[in-house]
């Protein structure tokens, strides 16, 4: 049990490129035995296998990190739970804090402030109130350009496809399906979200189900009245909207 609370024993994952960072909170976390660090990841990838199979209540999470960010971290997790950021960069703090992160610590922060930032997690944590972690990373992640990369996880295993090798997207209820490579590989989230993220000059909604790989494009042809189909250099056919039409010639010039 925690100090005179009734908080029973909190589990945290630390994730941080740098050693020294880790320790750092580590040491700072050996003045709280409720405390239990169950995890040390070196990079994103490895934060993502262990917060999968450990549920963590508490991560302790770095934004810049070599292979996947923190704030993509995030987008390939479930999980509810608290996270309090330790970074060097203090661009993305109202971002995290517009979505009630728990917290957002600025490298070289000191004990006391480490020790409100812990705090604040527990009040969290004992009133079950950490926001979901899919409105966190979306809301946080910078938008500044469009992604180069969609990241789809498969249990512990992360796959990095980059937007050039992506045929279409296709929504599935609560979920879409990313066809690249010929293979299709599924990720929970919305095609209208997905899509606010991909340039829409290469990547516009034809259709309410499809997001289409412009590259990819070999033809659209007249079915029935007023409808269309685009067809795919590998001979895939997707239905076309008449909005989604329009927005092909546009970019095409039809």
């Amino acid at each position: 049990m925690t100090e005179g609370s009734n908080l029973p024993n909190i589990s945290a994952v630390i994730v941080d490129d740098e050693e020294l960072a880790r320790h750092l909170v580590r040491e700072y976390l050996s003045a709280h035995p409720e405390i239990e660090i169950v995890g040390e990841c070196a990079n994103g990838f490895e934060a993502v296998k262990v917060v999968t199979e450990l549920k963590p209540d508490l991560l302790f999470l770095d934004i810049q990190m070599p292979k996947l960010n923190g704030f993509e971290v995030l987008d390939l997790l479930e999980k509810n739970f608290a996270v309090i950021f330790v970074t060097a960069y203090d661009e993305y703090a109202l971002k995290a804090f517009d979505v009630h992160a728990v917290d957002y610590l600025l490298k070289p922060f000191s004990k006391a402030r480490f020790d409100e930032a812990l705090l604040r997690a527990k009040e969290r944590i004992g009133g079950n109130q950490s926001p979901g972690l899919s409105k966190l990373a979306a809301e946080a992640h910078p938008k500044t350009k469009p992604i180069g990369r969609v990241l789809i996880r498969e249990g512990s295993k992360v796959h990095v496809i980059p937007v050039e090798k992506v045929d279409y997207v296709e929504a599935q209820d609560d979920y879409f399906a990313v066809k690249a490579e010929g293979k299709k590989l599924l990720k929970q989230g919305t095609l209208s979200a997905l899509e606010q993220e991909l340039d829409p000059k290469r990547f516009p909604r034809i259709h309410r189900s499809y997001i289409l790989n412009i590259d990819r494009l070999s033809k659209i042809e007249l079915y029935a009245k007023d409808s269309r189909v685009a067809i795919l250099t590998d001979g895939t056919r997707l239905q076309v909207s008449r909005a989604g039409y329009a927005k092909l010639k546009g970019l095409l010039d039809l």
